[in-house]
């Protein structure tokens, strides 16, 4: 039997988010993130394991509506001190050595033949997935911590900055002609910020937040207007959309830097209720298992050189301000990732630059990262009280020091 916009396999989808939460929170043993149980999931009906669920136009729209909503709202939740501030500026030092370390490796790879697509693998392994860590960061209730704060301060360098390299170097429009494009597109997007912001008081804000708690829900409606106009302008410009995304929520965050609770709980909503726990089950689909399993060494050597490139750099430099375990900590979520890296394998493979093999491996990596780095740094330890400073009360002579 025909199915007709892929309603079953959204039913499938849709009864794992909801069962997920609930399995969560009354299983027995130690908790694990609600997102590795919507990727397992979602490998397991995939069409390369048990073939319950298919793509249809419908799911692969709504897996990309998802990932804008991962990370609107990851771009939303980010506070400017913290990224401006001294973490920081020691995350975009760690970052940068993360990048030339991968450089190296990669290179060295490439020259043994392991591996084609030098830039889009180097990319790849100094990612950070702010938008999986927030909602583990939530539920776990540190995400205003000096802990979270910590790794919201690497989370959207180890985002923004490979978001900007991307658009840059795996562009189709050339080296030059991206760089145009990208600055073109941070002019348009902080003008719009500025005219958003200004608009706060005046007839036009007003009149969008008279309507927010009627069945017209205007402040809904006119952030999702934000955030498919962003999209839209950066695919039209040939940035990548994820870029779009994390803009649209940097917006919004300029337009209420005091926040909207009201705004913000239906936001949550509508993303965290619907779009992006169908993200990640329809990942977890995309993901041939059967590549993987046929060389698993693959996905362990980038796996490992996740937490080597893009975890030791963090936690080496924010060892000497915070408590040895917390700095570890920090090092695990910091080589988290996985939203980014499908992105950039599906560029890259679309450009035919990479080997599907490498691509999956990414892919699987990322994937471990996620299952295995959150619970990993959730259970270890939590630095004793009174112990030395934590990574919220650096200061700037600290991030000098840092950079030296």
């Amino acid at each position: 039997m025909s199915d007709p916009g892929g309603l079953h396999s959204l039913f499938l989808i849709m009864l794992i988010a909801a069962a997920v939460p609930l399995i969560v929170r009354h299983a027995p043993g130690p908790k694990v993130p609600e997102v590795v149980l919507l990727l397992i999931c979602g490998i397991l009906i995939g069409p390369h394991v048990l073939g319950w669920a298919s793509f249809e136009p419908s799911i692969d729209l709504i897996s990309n509506v998802g990932l804008g909503m991962l990370f609107f709202l990851a771009g939303f939740e980010l506070e400017r001190a913290v990224v401006t501030g001294p973490q920081g500026k020691i995350a975009a030092v760690a970052w940068a050595i993360s990048m030339c370390a991968s450089m190296a490796v990669v290179g060295i790879l490439a020259e043994i033949g392991f591996v084609r697509a030098f830039l889009p693998v180097s990319i790849a392994l100094t990612t950070t997935a702010l938008g999986t860590l927030v909602p583990i960061l939530r539920d776990a209730d540190i995400i205003r911590s000096p802990m979270g704060r910590a790794v919201m301060a690497n989370g959207a360098i180890g985002e923004l900055f490979p978001i900007i390299a991307i658009s840059v170097f795996l562009s189709t429009q050339g080296t030059w002609a991206a760089l145009g494009l990208l600055a073109a597109f941070g002019v348009a997007a902080l003008a719009l910020a500025r005219i958003v912001s200004g608009a706060r008081g005046r007839w036009l804000a007003a009149a969008i937040r008279s309507g927010a708690d009627t069945s017209s829900q205007t402040t809904v409606r006119f952030s999702v207007l934000l955030l498919v106009a962003l999209l839209a302008g950066a695919s039209r410009l040939g940035l990548d959309v994820v870029l779009g995304a994390f803009a649209a929520g940097i917006v919004l965050r300029i337009a209420l830097p005091d926040g909207d609770r009201a705004l913000e709980n239906k936001l949550d909503g509508l993303g965290y209720g619907f779009f992006i726990p169908a993200f990640f089950v329809i990942s977890g689909m995309n993901l041939d298992v059967g590549t993987v399993v046929r060389d698993p060494a693959r996905m362990l050597v980038f796996f490992g050189l996740m937490l080597a490139i893009r975890g030791l750099p963090v936690a080496a430099l924010f060892w000497r301000w915070m408590p040895g375990i917390d700095a570890v900590r920090l090092g695990l979520y910091a080589a988290t990732g996985l939203p980014l890296i499908v992105a950039i394998t599906q560029i890259a493979l679309q450009a035919g630059v990479m080997r599907a093999d490498n691509a999956a491996a990414l892919v699987g990596a990322g994937l471990l990262t996620v299952i295995f780095f959150p619970t990993l740094a959730r259970a270890l330890p939590e630095r004793a009280a009174g112990s030395p400073t934590s990574a919220g009360s650096l200061d700037d002579n600290d991030v000098v020091a840092a950079a030296e």
